[in-house]
C-alpha cells in the first residue's frame, strides 16, 4: 500500500510487515483508528476480542510462549492499561516477547489530567524492557521496528507502546519497515571449554534449564546433550514444556511446592549447569538454595544466559557464558559431551 493513510492503518500495516497474524485485546475508543484498520485486514490479521484486559494480556503472553513469536495485545487507556499490567509483569518474569499497544489521550490533552490519563513511562517502567509514546504518525514504522527488536533481543520480554488517539487519526505517507530478524548470540569456545572443565571434575552434576526464547531445534539439542552426557535435568519455574517429562533424564520442576527429590538434587549437586534460567524466588526455593541464604556454598555454578545482567544478580557463578539458549544447547551437544570416564563418575547419581 502506498499513499496517505491514517496512523492506525500504518500501524496495522507495520504489524503485517512483521509477520503478525494474531492479536488480542479489548476494544476501546482511544484506538478506534486501529480497530478500523484491523477490520479491513481481518483475512490476514486476526483480532481476538476479550472480555477483560488482563485476560487479553495473558492470552498474548501464552500465545507467544506457544508459538515462539512476539505476542501482540491492544488495550484502551487508563484502566485498560492497568488491567493489562499483570500480563506485562508475567511476560517480564517469564522472558516472553510481547508488545502491548495502549491507547492514550490526544497530544494536546497530555498533562491536563484528561479522562483516564496515565503517564505510561512511569507506570510500566519496572515491568517492561522499553516504554515509548509515539508523537508522530510518521514515527510508527521506526517505533514498531524498535519494539520488536527489543522484545526479542537478549533476554526476551515485553515492550509497551502508547498511542495518542490523534496520532492514530493523522494522515501520513510513511511506509512500514522490514521484518525484524534478531540473530541469536553464539557462545565462545572459551565458554564451552568452561562447561567441559566443570564437568571434568564433577561427581554430581545437574542441568537446570529454563527461560524463554527456545525453539524446537534448541529443545531437541538440549535433550540430546543431556542424554549423551547422562545428566539429570531440572526445569525452572513454569518451564515444564522445555523437556520431555517422561524422559529418564527428567528430574522435575524447580517451582512452587518444589518436590523433595528435586530440592535434594539441586541441593546436593556439586556442579550446576544453569542454562538460560533466572535464579528467581521459586527456582531457589524462596532463596534457600545455591548459597542465596548466606550460608557457605561450594557448588560450582556455570551460568549460561543471553543477558549479562543476570550474571551475579542472585548467585555467584564460577563461570558465565553469554549466549542464546538454542545456540548454547547446540554448542554443548557438539563440543561439551564428557568422555566415558567422566560420565562413569556420576552414573549412579542420576
Amino acid at each position: 500500500m502506498t499513499g496517505r493513510r491514517t496512523g492506525g492503518a500504518l500501524l496495522v500495516d507495520c504489524l503485517l510487515a512483521q509477520g503478525v497474524d494474531t492479536a488480542f485485546g479489548v476494544p476501546g475508543e482511544s484506538y478506534l483508528a486501529v480497530l478500523d484498520a484491523l477490520h479491513d485486514v481481518e483475512d490476514r490479521l486476526r483480532y481476538v476480542p476479550c472480555r477483560q484486559e488482563g485476560g487479553a494480556a495473558y492470552m498474548s503472553e501464552a500465545w507467544a510462549r506457544f508459538t515462539g513469536r512476539v505476542g501482540v495485545c491492544f488495550v484502551t487507556r487508563g484502566p485498560g492499561a492497568t488491567n493489562a499490567s499483570i500480563g506485562v509483569h508475567t511476560a517480564d518474569q517469564g522472558s516472553t516477547p510481547m508488545v502491548l499497544f495502549v491507547g492514550q489521550v490526544g497530544r494536546l490533552h497530555r498533562g491536563l489530567e484528561a479522562f483516564q490519563e496515565v503517564e505510561y513511562t512511569s507506570f510500566f517502567d519496572d515491568l517492561a524492557k522499553w516504554v515509548v509514546e509515539v508523537d508522530n504518525a510518521a514515527d510508527l514504522p521506526q517505533v514498531v521496528t524498535a519494539a520488536f527488536t527489543i522484545a526479542t533481543s537478549g533476554r526476551p520480554g515485553p515492550v509497551v507502546v502508547a498511542l495518542p488517539e490523534d496520532v492514530l487519526r493523522d494522515l501520513t505517507t510513511a511506509e512500514p519497515g522490514p521484518a525484524v530478524e534478531v540473530a541469536e548470540q553464539d557462545p565462545t569456545d572459551a565458554g564451552v571449554a568452561a562447561v567441559q572443565s566443570a564437568l571434568a571434575g564433577a561427581e554430581r552434576p545437574v542441568v537446570l534449564a529454563g527461560g524463554g526464547g527456545w525453539t524446537d531445534v534448541g529443545r531437541t539439542a538440549l535433550a540430546a546433550f543431556t542424554e549423551a552426557a547422562d545428566l539429570p535435568v531440572v526445569v525452572s519455574f513454569r518451564r515444564h514444556d522445555l523437556f520431555d517429562n517422561t524422559s529418564a533424564w527428567y528430574t522435575g520442576e524447580a517451582g512452587v511446592g518444589m518436590p523433595p527429590a528435586v530440592r535434594e538434587t539441586l541441593e546436593t549437586a556439586d556442579v550446576v549447569l544453569a542454562l538460560n534460567c533466572r535464579f528467581g524466588e521459586m527456582t531457589t526455593a524462596v532463596y534457600t538454595l545455591f548459597g542465596t541464604d548466606g550460608r557457605p556454598n561450594d557448588q560450582q555454578i556455570v551460568h549460561m544466559h543471553p543477558s549479562a545482567y543476570e550474571f551475579g544478580k542472585v548467585v555467584t557463578p564460577v563461570a558465565t557464558l553469554q549466549a542464546g539458549p538454542n545456540a548454547m544447547a547446540a554448542a554443548l551437544l557438539a563440543g561439551a559431551v564428557p568422555a566415558d570416564a567422566d560420565r562413569a563418575r556420576w552414573a549412579g547419581w542420576r
